[in-house]
């Protein structure tokens, strides 16, 4: 999610932020997607529901954008390969390396999370799904380049518990210290193990996680009710910005929308409305996973998954600013 080339957008509250939502915090509006205007960056696999390409994660480093992406199937293959990819502009992504479910003996792969490391190495965090269970752990594999990434290499760095399923990561550096939100599924009533939170870690090395007890959930009786899953954050002035996928039910599994938190720190986060920020026009009105990339001038580059006309999910990507 992040861009080396670029520090943290620092902008007055007084000439650039809106005031939206119940708790009356700074927000600035453009960040939100609108996603009949954006670019198709990763069309999905096949036509229908469940065909998904998206839970995007990327990185500018001299220049190119680096995407690092799920593709999944709605039978038997599920999530079946993580794609890393490089680009240009942004837009149109040429695959660097492709890490199959196989590759980590899992039964399903989702969100990745990619990282640059100080050293000019790089990391990638992979979601994996733990075979004939509703269990999911966290692996990471380091590379010198992104097309170099080698299953074979990696090591679990979030194995969750018997009571908790821990997937889909957002991983990112402030000052020297690694951030990380975790989604958790609690386990405990088999039949209710796509409830989800948020879960806040920090660490000096991007492997080995400490957790204070910081949780961000959904509010009871809310559009948000069956869990809460951090997509991003991003600094803006002095708040942070989270953007997270919620749900009211587990009859929309896979289809979450987007919604709005702000707060002076990662560990005060408050949503801004009552109801979802953004969804997508179309289908299941799904909108989820976004990722916000600073691009060093005032301006963002969005990505994120929405649901197309034929509920398929596609990886959509534009440009954003206060002037757009």
């Amino acid at each position: 999610m992040r861009n080396e080339d670029a520090r943290p957008a620092q902008r007055s509250s007084e000439t650039l932020l809106a005031r939206v939502g119940a708790v009356g915090e700074s927000f600035p509006s453009f960040l939100l997607p609108d996603v009949t205007s954006a670019d198709l960056a990763v069309g999905p696999p096949a036509s229908g529901p469940g065909c998904w390409a998206g839970a995007p994660s990327v990185w500018l480093s001299d220049g190119v954008y680096y995407l690092a992406y799920r593709l999944r199937r709605p039978t038997g293959d599920r999530g079946y390969v993580v794609v890393v990819a490089a680009s240009d502009d942004g837009v149109e992504f040429t695959t660097l390396t492709t890490l199959d479910k196989a590759d980590f003996g899992a039964e399903s792969l989702e969100r990745p999370s990619l990282v640059r490391l100080a050293d000019g190495r790089w990391r990638l965090y992979v979601s994996c799904a733990v075979p004939r269970s509703f269990h999911w752990r966290v692996d990471a594999l380091d590379a010198s380049d992104p097309s170099a990434f080698d299953a074979s290499r990696r090591i679990t760095v979030l194995p969750g518990d018997e009571n908790t399923a821990v997937k889909d990561p957002v991983v990112f550096e402030v000052a020297g210290t690694w951030f990380i939100w975790a989604c958790c599924h609690p386990l405990g009533d088999p039949h209710a193990t796509d409830r989800m939170y948020s879960l806040l870690g920090r660490s000096d090395d991007g492997i080995r996680w400490s957790f204070d007890g910081t949780e961000f959930r959904g509010t009871r009786g809310s559009w948000d009710a069956r869990g809460a899953r951090m997509a991003d954050v991003v600094r803006w002035g002095d708040h942070w910005i989270a953007f997270y996928d919620g749900r009211p039910s587990a009859t929309e599994n896979g289809e979450e929308v987007t919604g709005v938190a702000v707060g002076p720190t990662l560990d005060d986060l408050r949503p801004l409305e009552a109801g979802p920020a953004a969804v997508s026009p179309w289908g299941s009105g799904s909108l989820r996973y976004i990722t916000v990339l600073p691009l060093g001038d005032d301006r963002f580059r969005l990505y994120y998954e929405a649901c197309l006309p034929d509920g398929s999910h596609g990886l959509f990507t534009h440009a954003v600013g206060p002037t757009a």
